[in-house]
């Protein structure tokens, strides 16, 4: 088996010429992680096989028509199922913070995700636990600082981050950074080791591992239009005691007994 790896690098902008590089080689199948990739290779080609990873609504993004029967070249695996995800994880917030009254959520203007499930769904799920949201947008690494500045000056009391390479990488210092401030960092999965307090978000390696699985049925030849796309069926709650105790913060003893892990 021959692998082709095409790499943007961060730049969206360079996706269309990379899935079109990808279509000339004629390859049996196309990976494509999340929504801005996805895009480009479907726009690149209606004939190869699609197999998508890390779109979490790709019916609400109009990627699909339908997961059940997504029809066309493309299906795979969907990181979020249905319900109010916000909902739970601002409700994990409240539970470790439960005199909290303001929030800063940190979003990537260019994220489809944070657009759909973080701006839109994310205020009416603050409204009934009582909490004002404030959406500071980071479109780079190099907004971070000025970022947590705003928070603060704002009269937050925690942060919530959207899952994103600009927040998950260990270069934008987010958790280092909120910490330094004094301001608690709830992250939508990822900042696993980066000091985050609190990580909820579906099991990715997992989803990865799903993907895995759709390249082999359609290489063994089922076609994409056949298989419908699977949501996650497990979300991971990661509690990190040592930032915790950095912070000043007692982790109740109900939520401790629900993290699916630990950090100390």
């Amino acid at each position: 088996m021959v692998i082709e790896r095409k790499g943007a690098g961060g730049r969206f902008d360079r996706l269309p010429a990379l899935a079109a590089d990808l279509v000339r080689l004629k390859p049996d199948l196309i990976v494509a992680f999340a929504p801005p990739a996805v895009r480009a290779a479907k726009e690149a080609t209606s004939e190869i096989p699609i197999v998508m990873i890390f779109v979490a609504d790709p019916v609400g993004m109009g990627i699909v028509p339908s997961l059940a029967r997504p029809g066309g070249n493309l299906t795979g695996v969907a990181t979020l199922a249905g319900g109010d995800f916000n909902g739970k994880t601002l409700g994990i917030l409240r539970e470790l913070l439960p005199q909290a009254k303001r929030v800063a959520v940190f979003i990537n203007p260019s994220n489809e995700t944070h657009q759909l499930l973080m701006a839109k769904q994310a205020p009416p799920a603050a409204a009934t636990l009582g909490l004002q949201l404030d959406f500071i947008e980071v479109r780079k690494a190099e907004d971070v600082p000025g970022a947590i500045a705003a928070a603060k000056a704002g009269g937050a009391e925690a942060l919530y981050i959207g899952g994103d390479p600009i927040f998950n990488s260990p270069t934008s210092r987010v958790s280092e950074l909120a910490a330094q401030a004094g301001l608690p960092p709830i992250y939508v999965a990822g900042a696993r080791e980066g000091g985050g307090l609190i990580s909820y978000g579906p099991d990715y390696p997992a989803l990865a591992r799903r993907g895995a699985h759709y390249v082999d049925r359609i290489l063994k030849g089922a076609k994409p239009a056949d298989l419908p796309i699977e949501q996650p069926t497990k979300f991971l709650l990661i509690i990190n005691l040592k930032t915790a105790k950095s912070l000043g913060i007692e982790v109740p003893p109900s939520l401790l007994a629900r993290a699916d892990e630990v950090i100390e």
